[in-house]
């Protein structure tokens, strides 16, 4: 689906620009209008962060999320994480997400999230400054995150976390919605605070020069991460172990970037799927997909089938002992500030300087970018 629609924007270039120029005009003047105090925002007193990015298309938002609630939880800190929940449907807003909740009702992703972070509070609501109001009443958060929140200017926050992919450094650079995949001008770039991209440290050297070329005025970090298997548990619960012991397996995956899916399984089992059904991003499984999976893993001899988590969220219910899931974790990689310096090592100064910051200033401080650099 994503290249189909790169290939349409290159074809259609030219009748797309104006538009893609209008829409960057428009960007331009909503946060001009946020930050003049014009249109209102919320500013919430506990340290709040943005997970998000300038482009549509899976950027490891998620993982580095759900990395953060981990962090908050092995700090003894509570956390609350907003979210507008894409397709999620509850019964009223704001939604508190559950372990066993309905994906249906939650959305895939908060969902995966609550199952993985029980301790952490996730909150949907497409309002979400009302979501952030009642959670901080509630819960009383020391840390706030803000999933897909770089553009959400209606919630204030201390500091933005934006995920870049290596096509922003090349063909998309500055390239906007409908001609390309920006949602933003480059010029918005100057709200992070540290960026963070999803590659191997080989393919950081590579990027490393380009980024220093188009952002490293912004005198802000580039960290980089990848999201590992550490092994597969099935999805009805129970049993865990390290691969299937060299059986064939039929891959399942409903996610923006099925291609990556495949190359995790074949890195990690050390061969590919005999068959990969590939559905689209947040697809909500049925019985009959269930069936006609079975019946393909069936026909292709596979006892064994891999899901992703995301998937696994909505396919719990429906499916049987014959699926699993990965177990990930995120691993952070070099950075621009050196080979050691990684995000794991930069987040806790940054966490307890914003904390600082908010104690200081209270629910009154600006956004991050107005305060000053910090890159260390």
């Amino acid at each position: 689906m994503t290249s189909t629609v790169t290939s349409l924007q290159h074809a259609f270039g030219p009748v797309l620009k104006p538009a893609a120029w209008a829409n960057g005009k428009v960007m331009r003047l909503r946060e001009w209008l946020y930050r003049r105090g014009l249109k209102p925002s919320w500013r919430p007193a506990p340290v709040t962060v943005s997970v998000g990015n300038i482009g549509w298309g899976g950027s490891g938002k998620t993982p580095i999320a759900g990395w953060l609630l981990d962090w908050a939880e092995a700090n003894r800190k509570t956390a609350l994480l907003l979210t507008r929940g894409y397709r999620a449907k509850p019964e009223r807003y704001p939604y508190l997400v559950r372990p066993g909740a309905l994906a249906e009702e939650a959305g895939d992703e908060p969902l995966m999230l609550a199952c993985d972070h029980p301790k952490a509070h996730v909150v949907v609501d497409p309002v979400r400054k009302r979501g952030g109001r009642w959670g901080v009443k509630r819960f009383k958060p020391d840390l706030i995150v803000l999933d897909d929140g770089f553009q959400h200017m209606a919630v204030r926050r201390h500091s933005n976390l934006v995920l870049l992919k290596p096509e922003d450094l090349g063909e998309q650079w500055n390239r906007l919605i409908p001609a390309g995949s920006w949602r933003e001008p480059a010029s918005a770039l100057a709200r992070a605070d540290a960026f963070l991209m999803k590659v191997g440290p080989k393919n950081f050297h590579r990027v490393e020069p380009r980024f220093k070329q188009l952002l490293g005025h912004l005198r802000k970090p580039l960290f980089t991460f990848q999201v590992v298997p550490t092994g597969i548990r099935q999805v009805t619960g129970g049993a865990a172990k390290r691969d299937f012991d060299n059986e064939n397996y039929l891959l399942v995956s409903g996610v923006g970037d099925p291609a990556l899916v495949e190359r995790t399984a074949t890195r990690h089992f050390g061969y590919k799927p005999v068959k990969h059904l590939i559905y689209r991003d947040h697809h909500a499984f049925t019985k009959a997909d269930v069936n006609a999976i079975l019946a393909a893993a069936q026909g292709h001899g596979c006892e064994a089938i891999l899901c992703t988590p995301k998937d696994a969220v909505k396919l719990g219910p429906l499916c049987n002992k014959q699926f699993w899931q990965f177990d990930l974790r995120v691993e952070f990689g070099p950075s621009t500030i050196g080979p050691k310096a990684t995000f794991a090592a930069w987040w806790p100064r940054h966490f307890e300087r914003l904390r600082t910051l908010s104690a200081v200033h209270g629910p009154q401080s600006r956004l991050n970018h107005e305060t000053g650099d910090d890159n260390g």
